[in-house]
């Protein structure tokens, strides 16, 4: 893989006290998590092939959704389309949204036990009458894909082979796919969810970076973040990061999804690219933006993840290759 442009990391091989000023740094350069996708999706597929060749073997992912949500609808959509295209077969099993917590337990139960599923997705959020937690906990942790089982969370941490949260590994792979360098660097992770935020800082540990994570309560946020080398948003809210939250030249990873309706907002946000957005506003009624101000941190950054085409691609590949490791591991091999 090619290695980071020192031009535009340069503050790496700085002094500590050397500073570097806003004017001085390029502009970001995007790192597109759709193309390091993209080369995971073809591996994915050349491994499913070969199982399916030489052990006659065609790994399973099964997706249960409860009720109607819109988005939801959307996501599964998607994965199971995915599934299609790298030869892994899929069950999508809709449920009504007056469906009960028994109800739901009853069918993983019924995947638990079938030898043919190596992967079991329950897709998040649950309507409020299903508990989550319970539903979460009663799938088998050797076929919980999306990496959410205390099983699956406390093997990360003890570093043993375990399902890896989707987005968290995602980012990993980015990170190591464009070539950058991880061990010894200053991460900071501004969110603590057990989806995003605290997965991806303990991968980043493994990795030898030193790990900050900010969150909510964090005092004086843009003093924590701006020591940062690589700075990773996951907090849900719409263009947070500014730019006096990032150290120049920094690699900026955007985990954030945020619809954006108003169109003065989008031209904030967006700034001289804004016309293209503005006309997706006008055609769709909403564009999307990251939990990062890209006009602001673009001039900033050395690197950053794009909204969309950056960290969700990944997402949803890397359950595909959650399942097919889980269809490896199941087998022995």
């Amino acid at each position: 893989m090619s290695s980071i442009d020192e031009t535009v990391l340069g503050f790496y091989h700085l002094p500590m006290n050397t500073v570097v000023k806003e004017s001085e740094t390029a502009r970001a350069r995007v790192l597109e998590g759709a193309r390091v996708a993209g080369e995971i999706k073809r591996e994915v597929a050349e491994v499913v092939e070969r199982l399916r060749r030489d052990r006659a073997v065609t790994p399973c992912l099964v997706v249960v959704r409860v009720g109607d949500d819109p988005a939801s609808a959307v996501y599964v959509r998607n994965k199971v389309r995915m599934c299609e295209e790298l030869g892994i077969r899929s069950e999508h099993h809709a449920l009504p949204a007056d469906t009960d917590t028994e109800q739901v337990l009853r069918l993983i139960a019924s995947f638990n036990a079938r030898e043919d599923v190596d992967g079991i997705l329950v897709q998040l959020p649950l309507p409020r009458a299903v508990d989550e937690r319970r539903v979460v906990e009663a799938i088998d942790p050797s076929k919980d894909v999306d990496g959410f089982h205390p099983v699956n969370i406390g093997l990360l941490v003890l570093r043993r082979p375990a399902m890896v949260p989707c987005t968290p590994l995602g980012i990993l792979e980015l990170l190591t796919r464009e070539g950058v360098e991880i061990s010894g660097r200053r991460v900071c992770v501004v969110g603590r969810s057990q989806i995003v935020g605290r997965p991806v800082a303990e991968l980043l540990l493994q990795r030898d970076a030193t790990v900050t994570i900010c969150h909510s309560r964090t005092q004086d946020l843009p003093s924590a973040t701006r020591e940062a080398d690589i700075l990773i948003a996951a907090v849900g809210r719409a263009a947070f990061i500014r730019k006096e939250h990032v150290k120049p030249g920094a690699v900026v990873i955007d985990v954030g999804i945020n619809r954006v309706t108003d169109e003065a907002q989008a031209l904030d946000f967006f700034g001289e690219s804004a016309e293209k957005r503005l006309k997706t506003i006008r055609e769709r009624g909403y564009t999307l933006v990251g939990d990062v101000h890209p006009a602001e941190v673009a001039k900033v950054a050395g690197w950053l993840t794009p909204v969309p085409g950056g960290v969700g691609p990944l997402t949803v590949v890397m359950l595909m290759q959650n399942t097919v490791t889980a269809a490896l591991r199941r087998r022995g091999l």
